[in-house]
């Protein structure tokens, strides 16, 4: 019989010590191979892991407060605040410092930083973020993609160029992003004061909730609640986190209503944001109350609307030449502003071939070019040349949305809808572009048994209704107040990844090579190590309410210490390995103080040799949700704290 065994703990020597860097301050661990017979037997701290679920938990109602939502976006960040007794009364903050007085629905992702010549040294810089800045003012943009290194970066983004301003004032990623998030915090809390007097803001509990990509790794997760709480949002613990497809379906679910969807039906979110596209697929469990489940792993991909702001810039560059562009910018800024706000405000939302044969972008200022096209002060783009802008970006985001169609329908799912959200997500050519699409997919394969009815096969593969809900931009803020409103309406979330811990086992010499065994003085057995047991598959369906609990027994000589640790450990591929690989993605560091656990609960054990150890039967309990992950200690089933997770 095999019992699964504790962790062979990674020692510090072992480690890669972190260093500090102008990108990050997060660690990054690795692990050994496995240890060859003749090396010492590792620390006695032997445990037998399993997965055991829990039943749902009850949650405690909560005194009226004011909830805040923060869509921190790559581009563009939005706040809205409701008061739980008026529920109806949504506020989006509209008025941003730097606007001039002009109100928007977002604000930029920008930040700077500055140090006057004549400052003494030690001087904290000046901060300057959102609207605060000139065209031709240098800044830090899409620092938000830095936070998580597996994601790629957008063209136009210097990981060097970044780096070297971050340098320049002794600043991390980390350090900006709460900086950024210190300036929203700051402006929504004076916003909410102006609003409710200090008298109530004195009295009333205040809740954030923070929206983040639905591909973020835990570890971004993480370290975007770590940034949160420096910026004064409240302890990371109380910090609620959604991702921001799943925001945006928990909004337009209610703001859609009444629609076509029924129990059984999957749609698709598509949030498309300045710098990147979302998208994630729910199933409808139930549609009173409005209830869903994910139905595929969310994707997303570098494909947002500032690529269309580029894409526009190197047309008018061709159009005018280098030389007349270059002086354009430098010496008439305000031209091309004008030129650019007018693509981003009409052109970008609002073009469609079958109205706009011909647009004229307002350049004022600029001499009139018959071959060039430029007539009174305006540059004459014809519907052919905006689609040559529109069409390689609104392609990939068609790729994207069409990769989870396929997904679901490969499951036999039904999808019936597509939603657009976010500032992408107003385009009416993406609109048209996605209506278009799928209005002329291809059939499904032939066969000569039909395996649905045709009503079933006219429903999943001839109508994907793609839907635009009104305030689709502020979707996901909204929802993110929704979410903290009225708790969950997602049931369930599939797991990005598999996720596991490496344990212990009995040698078994069919199974296991004998240089991987080694002596267990305790357990009196030869013992092979870095075995993986994976708790979580890829693509299950996790439930916030219905926690994974690992079960450990562990063995300590007397005086030992009590503070134990484990590595969470994950797999992206679709088969996990048997045995840990250096390939594996080292999710976290879970450090469990076992000190406050009393004594009378440890069992007091002695070997054939008469050698005394004690044994303590415990659970790390995980629990998994759109924040990422959480864990906390129990011993018969009574909870002795947190477990504090380090994550790499």
């Amino acid at each position: 019989m095999n019992i699964n065994l504790p962790l062979h703990q990674v020692s510090p020597s072992r480690r890669n010590r972190d260093s500090r860097n102008y990108f990050t301050s997060t660690s990054v661990s690795t692990v050994n191979a496995n240890p060859n017979a003749t090396q010492a037997p590792p620390p006695f701290t032997e445990a037998i892991n399993g997965p055991v679920r829990e039943p749902a938990r009850d949650i405690a109602p909560a005194s009226d407060r004011l909830i805040v939502g923060v869509d921190f976006g790559t581009t563009f960040s939005g706040v809205a605040a409701v008061y739980t007794s008026t529920p109806d009364d949504i506020e989006i903050i509209k008025t941003w410092p730097g606007g001039n007085g002009i109100t928007s629905d977002k604000v930029p992702t920008e930040i700077s930083y500055d140090r006057p010549t004549s400052s003494p040294p030690g001087t904290a810089p000046t901060v300057k973020w959102g609207f605060q800045f000139k065209p031709e003012e240098s800044r830090l943009r899409c620092i938000k993609l830095f936070l998580d290194r597996s994601q790629k970066l957008p063209f136009y983004v210097s990981p060097l160029e970044t780096a070297a301003q971050l340098r320049q004032f002794n600043k991390t990623v980390i350090d900006a992003v709460s900086d950024y998030l210190t300036q929203i915090y700051k402006h929504t809390m004076d916003t909410l004061t102006r609003r409710y007097g200090e008298s109530f803001m004195a009295s009333t509990k205040v809740d954030f909730v923070l929206t983040c990509p639905a591909v973020w790794s835990d570890a971004a997760k993480n370290t975007t609640l770590q940034a949160a709480e420096r910026a004064g949002m409240g302890a990371k613990s109380q910090i609620q986190m959604i991702s921001e497809p799943e925001a945006a379906a928990v909004y337009t679910l209610k703001a859609i209503q009444p629609n076509h969807l029924k129990v059984g039906d999957n749609f698709i979110v598509c949030d498309g944001g300045g710098g990147t596209v979302d998208l994630i697929a729910y199933k409808i469990v139930s549609l009173r109350p409005i209830r869903v489940e994910e139905s595929a792993v969310g994707t997303g991909g570098l494909c947002g609307s500032a690529f269309l702001n580029y894409r526009f810039e190197e047309h008018v560059k061709n159009r005018l030449g280098q030389t007349r562009f270059d002086e354009m910018k430098a010496k008439k800024g305000k031209t091309w502003q004008m030129g650019l706000r007018y693509f981003e405000e009409f052109v970008k939302r609002n073009f469609n071939e079958d109205e706009h044969q011909e647009v004229n972008v307002p350049f004022p200022g600029l001499a009139d070019d018959e071959e060039v096209g430029l007539d009174s002060g305006f540059l004459v783009m014809s519907a052919d040349q905006i689609k040559d802008i529109f069409e390689p970006v609104v392609k990939e985001v068609c790729d994207l949305v069409q990769g989870q169609v396929e997904t679901l329908r490969a499951k036999g799912g039904v999808v019936s809808g597509i939603i657009l959200v976010g500032g992408f997500g107003q385009s009416d050519y993406l609109y048209r572009r996605l209506k278009s699409h799928f209005a002329s997919a291809a059939p499904p394969p032939y066969t000569e048994r039909p395996t649905h009815s045709s009503a079933s096969l006219v429903q999943d593969h001839g109508n994907v209704e793609v839907m635009q809900p009104v305030y689709a931009w502020t979707a996901v803020v909204r929802g993110a107040v929704l979410r903290g409103l009225e708790g969950n309406m997602v049931i369930s979330r599939k797991a990005r990844m598999h996720y596991g811990t490496s344990y212990a086992t009995v040698y078994d010499e069919e199974k296991h090579s004998v240089s991987e065994r080694y002596w267990s003085p305790l357990w009196e057995r030869w013992m092979v190590s870095d075995r993986m047991q994976w708790h979580i598959a890829k693509g299950e369906a996790l439930s916030p309410l219905s926690p994974i609990a690992f079960h450990y027994t562990r063995n300590f000589r007397p005086g030992q210490s009590l503070i134990v640790t484990d590595d969470l450990i994950a797999c992206e591929s679709d088969e996990p390995p048997k045995a840990y690989t250096r390939d594996l993605v080292h999710v976290c560091t879970l450090t469990t103080d076992l000190n406050a656990v009393p004594a009378a609960l440890f069992t007091r054990l002695t070997t054939t040799r008469g050698v005394e150890f004690d044994n303590l039967d415990f659970t790390l309990e995980m629990i998994v949700d759109s924040a990422g992950l959480g864990f906390e200690l129990k011993v018969d089933g009574v909870r002795y704290g947190r477990v504090d997770a380090d994550f790499h």
